[in-house]
Parts: C-alpha cells; sequence; structure tokens
C-alpha cells in the first residue's frame, strides 16, 4: 500500500534503453537485483569505511554498510509508505563509484583529475550503471530506471548537470528528488554516524568517556546503564548504538510524516518541484545529529592512525594515476584497448584511468602499487 507521494513502477520515467516489462516483479525490483548482481557491488566488500580491510574483520566495509542503509531505508520507507524496493536499490547503489580507500581516496583522485573535469563518487556511480557495468548484449551499464538513477545522484555541479539532461535538471532548477532518494540519502548518514561510534569503540581509537561529551550518546548511555548495571562493555556499547539508531529513525519518520503532510503533496512531481527535502529531522534531533558529526569528525576522522593510513592511500593514488598517464601501457589490455579506441587526448586517456583506480579495491590498489613501485 503506497502512499500517492510514493514513487511506483507504473508511473516510472523508464529506463534509457526500452525493455519488456517483467513478469513477476517490479522495475525497481530489477533495479535492486541488477546492482545486487554487478561486479561493482562485489567490490565493495573490499573498499574503506573509515578502517582500511585489512586491519580487522569486523570492521565496517562499503558492502556492509550499503547493506545496514538499505535495511534502515526500507523500514523508514514502510513506516511512511514510500517504495520499498526503489528505496533499496539507491541504498545498494549509492557507493558503487567510491574510490579504494575511503574519502581520502576520493579527494586523492579528485585532485589528480583537476586540469580533466574533476571526480566525484557520486558521479562515478552513476557513470557505472550507465556504462562501466558490461554484462547485456543489448545495453551498456545496467539500464536502470530514472527514479534510481536520480537517488544515486545526490550531489552534482551546475556545469556537469547541463551534460546530464532530464537528469541534472532538478540541480539547475534547485528541485527535489522524490521521497525514496531522500531517505536514502538521510538513511547513509545515521547508518555512518552511529556504525563509525561502534567501528571507532571497537577499534579503541575512541572511548565511552570522550563519547558521553555527545548529547546523544550519553543519553542512550545512561538509559543502558540505569537498565542493565553491570552489563558488559562491548554488550552495553550495542545496546546505547541500536538506541541512538532508533532515536534517530523515529524522529526521522515523525518529522517527515509531519512535512509530508504540511506540504500537502499529491504526488511524486508536487515533492520534485519543492525547494527544500521533506524527508528530514526535527530542529532537536538534527543538532544532536550535527554535534556526533563533529566529535567523529575531531576524534575518529582526524586520528593519528587515521591520518596515517590516509597519507599512505593519497600516494599510492597519485603514484598510480601519475605512472598510468606517463605511460599507458601499464594498464590492463581492456583499458589499453580503451585508450586506442577512445582516442589519445589527455583527457580521455585521464578519465579511463580515474575509472580503472575507482573500480579498485583496498588490496587490490596495494597490489598495482607493489607491482609498479615495489612496497610503499
Amino acid at each position: 500500500m503506497l502512499a500517492p507521494y510514493a514513487a511506483n513502477d507504473s508511473t516510472s520515467r523508464g529506463r534509457q534503453y526500452a525493455e519488456p516489462a517483467p513478469a513477476y516483479r517490479g522495475e525497481f525490483q530489477r533495479d535492486r537485483d541488477r546492482i545486487i548482481h554487478c561486479a561493482a557491488f562485489r567490490r565493495l566488500e573490499y573498499k574503506t569505511q573509515v578502517f582500511v580491510n585489512h586491519e580487522g574483520d569486523l570492521f565496517r566495509t562499503r558492502l556492509t554498510h550499503s547493506i545496514e542503509v538499505a535495511q534502515l531505508g526500507r523500514s523508514i520507507a514502510r513506516a511512511l509508505g514510500l517504495n520499498e524496493d526503489l528505496t533499496e536499490a539507491i541504498a545498494l547503489a549509492h557507493d558503487l563509484g567510491h574510490t579504494p580507500f575511503g574519502h581520502s581516496g576520493q579527494d586523492a583522485l579528485n585532485d589528480c583529475m583537476r586540469d580533466y573535469g574533476g571526480f566525484e563518487h557520486n558521479l562515478q556511480s552513476l557513470r557505472v550503471v550507465d556504462w562501466l557495468e558490461e554484462r547485456y548484449a543489448e545495453f551498456p551499464g545496467l539500464n536502470l530506471t530514472y527514479e534510481t538513477r536520480e537517488g544515486i545522484l545526490k550531489h552534482c555541479a551546475l556545469d556537469k548537470a547541463r551534460a546530464l539532461g532530464e537528469l541534472g535538471r532538478r540541480f539547475l532548477e534547485r528541485g527535489q528528488p522524490g521521497l525514496e532518494a531522500q531517505l536514502a540519502n538521510v538513511a547513509d548518514e545515521i547508518a555512518y554516524n552511529n556504525h563509525d561510534v561502534d567501528d571507532g569503540l571497537r577499534s579503541g581509537l575512541i572511548t565511552v568517556e570522550q563519547l558521553r561529551a555527545v548529547a546523544l550518546f550519553a543519553e542512550h548511555h545512561d538509559e543502558v546503564q540505569r537498565r542493565y548495571p553491570g552489563l558488559p562493555e562491548r554488550r552495553a556499547i550495542h545496546e546505547t548504538v541500536r538506541r541512538m539508531v532508533n532515536r534517530v529513525a523515529t524522529d526521522l519518520i515523525e518529522e517527515s510524516r509531519r512535512r509530508i503532510g504540511a506540504a500537502d503533496v499529491a504526488g511524486i512531481e508536487d515533492v520534485r518541484r519543492r525547494d527544500e527535502p521533506l524527508i528530514a529531522y526535527s530542529a532537536g534531533i538534527r543538532e544532536r545529529v550535527r554535534e556526533l558529526k563533529q566529535f567523529l569528525r575531531r576524534n575518529l576522522y582526524s586520528h593519528e592512525r587515521v591520518l596515517r593510513m590516509t597519507a599512505e592511500s593519497v600516494k599510492i593514488v597519485r603514484e598510480l594515476f601519475d605512472a598510468f598517464m606517463e605511460e599507458p601501457r601499464r594498464l590492463p589490455p581492456q583499458y589499453q584497448d580503451k585508450v586506442r579506441e577512445q582516442g589519445e587526448g589527455a583527457a580521455v586517456r585521464a578519465r579511463i584511468i580515474a575509472d580503472y583506480i575507482a573500480g579498485m579495491t583496498d588490496r587490490y590498489a596495494m597490489r598495482e602499487h607493489a607491482r609498479l613501485f615495489g612496497q610503499i
């Protein structure tokens, strides 16, 4: 039972290449299935969230993060009467274009590509599903629906939006995507904020005592301590984090429901014409989330151990890029073929090299660097 403002398979704006409708599943289910079975999705298992994969078996990776975003997104979508399948498809695809080594890898590759159009992982995710996945005989990429592609593209510079046609129009007109896309975006934030707390505590880089300066953590940690005195720390942390997730998700449902009702939207096109999102936290929770993000930025993402790996990853990405630009014959044969087929211009070569590096897992990038330069 979908709300009237939810995305619906029957009114989808369709695919770039026309296909017969699926017989026993919806259009957004088909998108979800194609994403799960593509190579870029499997590679997320070995791409960094915060901690490089080899540092421990229990830390989140891009793959487990994407699954957690999908779970959160589906639960909230159900409560709001939104399309669960579309929300899940967007959540599972949102990081397909992410580089190895997390945001430091993205920043390094963007710096390398500065003279060639730059690099941004949301655009790269779209590039993956539109062009780079090579699985089907009749079209490039995965040929996903407009609604899934709309949700993947969370951010876009205006000059690049102009080149995207209908998909880029909302950035030029300052409109909004559908509610499922808005929801997947916030579910991403809920997942990484709260689960980075869990991984940060597990790693020992942050402590419970430090986190008690954050209101959202402290109030739920106090509740756990009152209800379960003497509970072992690991279980107390889990109880605290799950309460944090529940508090933020509940607030998001209630505030979004209030905003949707006040906006009196009749359908998805009304949502797209709005000048601000309808999926949002209340002011109080928004401030608590902001405080948590600032804490993580100061104490976890800027920790010496994380920054040491950041410096190494930046070195790996930059040296790989420079080596391939200097001598494209160092690329694998299929990428050498692309360079020959698409032209010898520096910008074309740089984009092909960026595609190759962005598709690497952490450990593959390390192996490629060791192959070309020896151990870092």
